[in-house]
């Protein structure tokens, strides 16, 4: 058989293509899982994509550039997880990452993929840019390296290395410094978090990554991190301890709210806005944290909160998980779902699009582009937000 080493062998038939893992938590319409609502076949549903990895072992079909395609399209959202009836749901995402595997040990994957994989081996990150340039989102900062810091403040590949986040990233550390946290970066020295690297079924890779990321953070002493993505927040949290490496960890929406509820940091200055906000998927499904970030956006003054449709649990994904923000197999249509998504946070009324991701960021800022919609909406980070309203305590 094609794949005789497949774990979930004995298990993936039980899929019957019911139909659950389309719809959201709310029920509003069968489009929730983000390749199904860009293509529209039952192909690229959840159902769809298992039943084709299931023929493919079963030796029905040969393993193809379409098929790996298709089984690259999933974001790993975890829609179809948190939406299936049935006890196996847990494994679904599981059960296509792992045909993702086998698909690199028999070295047919989509180029993009390659190319994402190859880039954070070679540099560790996907954009395949030098490991010397990755602190230069530091210039013009007071932020310090880690050196006995309470925190280890991770900032990511994204965060690192695309223009837009990097702002995201020196405005955050302009609010840990504003409540006088004892923090620290790596700079140059970071490396990937492997989140996406594990979800695009390179585990050797991850392993690699995670242990010379545990070690560096052991050498150093550290034992608090806070991290500005979460996925970043993900992979240590949940990925890590399988890897020896067991570390306190926050997503920095919930170290802000522990900051302002301590009045360590205070939100003092009005920000006039009606605010939607984007559940991301890693903080979300994968964590269930839906209260930290809206709770920092609640204490800001003048803000009018509203949420989008589908919400929490029953969120959209903005289709950039499992390095789809790098590969974009699902951009080039109007149902793309980023474009989805925003037009979705335009019917709310509200004119900030807040995100506690910087790949949510990303994706999210060109979808509005892409729907000329610069002139009603603006996609912010919940620090971007934060940064203008808060006072420091000594203030």
């Amino acid at each position: 058989m094609v794949l005789a080493n497949y774990r979930y062998k004995d298990l993936i038939h039980r899929c019957f293509r019911c139909g659950y893992c389309k719809f959201p938590e709310n029920w509003i319409d069968l489009n929730n899982c983000p390749p199904y609502a860009r293509f529209r076949l039952e192909s690229y549903s959840t159902g769809g994509r298992l039943w084709l990895i299931r023929a493919w072992l079963n030796g029905e079909i040969e393993l193809t550039d379409r098929l790996a395609s298709i089984v690259y399209s999933c974001t790993t959202c975890k829609n179809c997880v948190s939406q299936c009836p049935f006890n196996f749901n847990v494994d679904i995402v599981n059960m296509i990452v792992a045909a993702r595997g086998e698909m690199i040990e028999l070295g047919l994957i989509p180029p993009k993929v390659q190319e994402f994989l190859e880039n954070v081996e070679r540099q560790g990150n996907p954009y395949g840019i030098a490991r010397a340039q990755r602190g230069e989102w530091l210039e013009g900062t007071k932020i310090e390296k880690y050196e006995g810091h309470e925190f280890l403040y991770y900032v990511g590949c994204v965060g690192s290395y695309d223009d837009r986040a990097k702002v995201v990233a020196r405005a955050l550390g302009r609010l840990l410094g504003k409540a006088g946290v004892s923090f620290g970066v790596l700079g140059s020295e970071e490396s990937c978090d492997g989140n996406e690297v594990l979800s695009l079924g390179e585990e050797g890779l991850f392993q690699v990554l995670a242990e010379e990321n545990i070690e560096s953070f052991r050498n150093l002493g550290v034992s608090k991190i806070v991290t500005l993505s979460p996925h970043s927040y993900n992979a240590i949290i949940n990925n890590y301890p399988d890897v020896d490496g067991a570390f306190e960890v926050l997503h920095y929406t919930q170290l802000l709210r522990n900051l302002i509820a301590d009045n360590r940091l205070r939100m003092a200055r009005p920000v006039d806005a009606t605010v939607t906000y984007h559940d991301p998927c890693f903080l979300g499904r994968y964590n269930d944290e839906y209260d930290a970030p809206r709770q920092v956006l609640e204490s800001i003054p003048g803000i009018k909160l509203v949420d989008m449709e589908r919400n929490r649990k029953g969120a959209l994904c903005c289709g950039g998980g499992s390095g789809n923000f790098y590969t974009d197999f699902l951009s080039g249509s109007k149902d793309s779902p980023a474009r989805i998504r925003v037009r979705e946070a335009c019917n709310t009324g509200a004119n900030i699009l807040a995100v506690a991701c910087p790949k949510c960021l990303v994706m999210l800022e060109d979808a509005v582009k892409a729907e000329g919609l610069e002139d009603r909406l603006e996609v912010k980070d919940i620090s971007e937000i934060a940064l203008g309203a808060c006072q420091a305590a000594g203030d």
